[in-house]
């Protein structure tokens, strides 16, 4: 490998659902080395019609954060790439142009849409094609509840784009869906990679706005020529990354065939394993898990846990209450309370909207006759032992569902930084937590470019580059029998 090519510069755009920042990486001496260059809030806003994402915002910013990184790095920018959060979508018009805003995952528009779409196809036939639950945030029962009301945007329709795709557009002017963020949708066949047909007739859904499906790894073109005036350059590849920013959290994990077994950890817990092949038994939807698609035409076999969202949530109602502390004061208040004071369900529905979270786990408490936590310290090391056991509930059921073991938990996200959540995590599951990168998301999508323009050959080899590049850390499971009596009454309140 060339200097010159060490020295080529990448830029990994990675939106989550409440922040986005553009990451400019580097290859040198055989280490990727990161730098953030630009940040900006992305809150959902609360219009009439419902919570929408500010997606023009969203492109502004990026644009911002472009002309940042070309003033910085000029010619030795080599690619770009796009990740965000899944499922949510928009629609175009015949001159593609975007019809109305965005709605965020969390809109109440899909209230009775579950219901509605599984009197139409039973769900297990849908998981049947897609492999996908039926979840409150997939892009299928949104989708529904538009053609439900006869609304005119559906109807007028030629094209749908998640929202890493619409940015691409914006940025390129080409339209193509990538693969790993459709398998989010509900809408796309497990086994093809592509749209399913079936369950897209039966939700009465128009067959023409779903779009050409395209691999993470390919590249869709160059930026704009309209954009050089405004950002200094146009002639940079476009890179597309696995989407949904999931999948590029696991392809920036340090996984192998031998230990394949996973934790995104972040607003989301999401645990699983990357396998070849797609599990579409009753019992995996009885038990709440997807087969989302990911890099080298691999299977995510997943499950979604309400993670640090919890936390988070806390946070920021004690804020606007003027209890100001940060995540690591937080964490030491925590860790000074009584450990298994009391258990929460952190998948509960109560738990999934924004709002006073922590009177939201008091009543929990309340209502499944336990003790109720009345400080900031203990409501969080409740939400935090809490969060650890349902890990464990997930593993065992992975354990069941592929039929082998594991030894070790590749954990990655910034999430790992809560490390009294890892040292939880590992003294629940009683195996290895093996933490890191916590830029988990940033690497896979950066590894992508490096693949997509022959910097690397393989996502071993990038896997391997990223394991050689960061710290990682090691958490071994104590204090077992404290730990199974926990899981033993945990597991005891989940039916009450």
């Amino acid at each position: 490998m060339s200097s010159e090519t060490k020295n080529h510069v990448r830029i990994a755009i990675d939106l989550g659902a409440s922040s986005g920042r553009l990451i400019a990486s580097q290859n040198i001496s055989g280490k990727i080395e990161l730098e953030e260059i630009h940040r900006f809030d992305n809150p959902a806003i609360e219009l009439p019609t419902g919570l929408h994402w500010n997606i023009f915002g969203l492109y502004h910013e990026i644009i911002s954060g472009l002309k940042k990184a070309i003033d910085l790095y000029g010619e030795k920018i080599a690619s770009i790439a796009i990740d965000t959060w899944g499922c949510d979508f928009g629609l175009f018009d015949q001159s593609g142009e975007l019809i109305g805003s965005p709605h965020q995952y969390r809109d109440p528009r899909i209230d009775g849409m579950a219901e509605k779409m599984h009197e139409l196809m039973p769900e297990e036939e849908i998981f049947s094609h897609t492999g996908i639950k039926t979840n409150f945030y997939n892009s299928a029962l949104h989708l529904l509840s538009l053609s439900q009301r006869n609304s005119v945007s559906l109807n007028q329709a030629t094209n749908l784009l998640l929202i890493p795709d619409i940015l691409a557009y914006w940025l390129t002017g080409i339209m193509r869906v990538e693969k790993t963020n459709a398998s989010t949708s509900q809408l796309l066949d497990a086994e093809t990679g592509d749209w399913s047909d079936e369950v897209i007739k039966a939700l009465g859904l128009p067959r023409d706005i779903f779009g050409e499906i395209v691999e993470p790894g390919s590249i869709l073109g160059e930026l704009r020529p309209e954009l050089k005036a405004s950002i200094g350059r146009s002639d940079i590849p476009f890179v597309v990354a696995p989407c949904h920013d999931t999948a590029s959290a696991v392809a920036g994990i340090p996984l192998s065939a031998e230990e394949p077994l996973w934790l995104s950890s972040g607003t989301w817990s999401i645990m699983g394993v990357e396998r070849n092949s797609p599990i579409r038994s009753k019992e995996a939807l009885q038990y709440g898990f997807c087969n989302e698609l990911g890099i080298d035409n691999s299977v995510r076999f997943l499950k979604n846990i309400g993670g640090l969202w919890i936390i988070q949530e806390c946070k920021r109602h004690w804020d606007i209450k003027g209890k100001t502390h940060s995540f690591a004061e937080l964490a030491k208040l925590s860790e000074q309370a009584e450990p298994f004071f009391a258990f929460i369900d952190p998948d509960d529905a109560s738990f999934s909207s924004p709002g006073d979270m922590p009177g939201r786990i008091q009543e929990y408490c309340r209502k499944s006759g336990q003790k109720i936590p009345d400080s900031i310290g203990q409501i969080l090391r409740v939400a935090t032992d809490s969060l650890a056991l349902k890990y464990r509930v997930v593993y065992e059921r992975i354990v069941k569902l592929t039929g082998r073991p594991y030894s070790r938990l590749n954990a990655g996200g910034g999430g790992i930084q809560n490390e009294a959540l890892c040292q939880a995590t590992a003294n629940a599951l009683g195996i290895e937590v093996q933490a890191g990168p916590i830029e988990a998301t940033s690497c896979g999508n950066l590894i992508t470019q490096m693949l997509a323009t022959g910097e690397i050959t393989s996502f071993a080899q990038g896997r391997q580059l990223i394991h050689n590049s960061f710290e990682f850390r090691t958490y071994l499971p104590t204090d077992r029998d404290t730990w199974n009596q926990a899981y033993t009454d945990f597991c005891e309140l989940l039916t009450f």
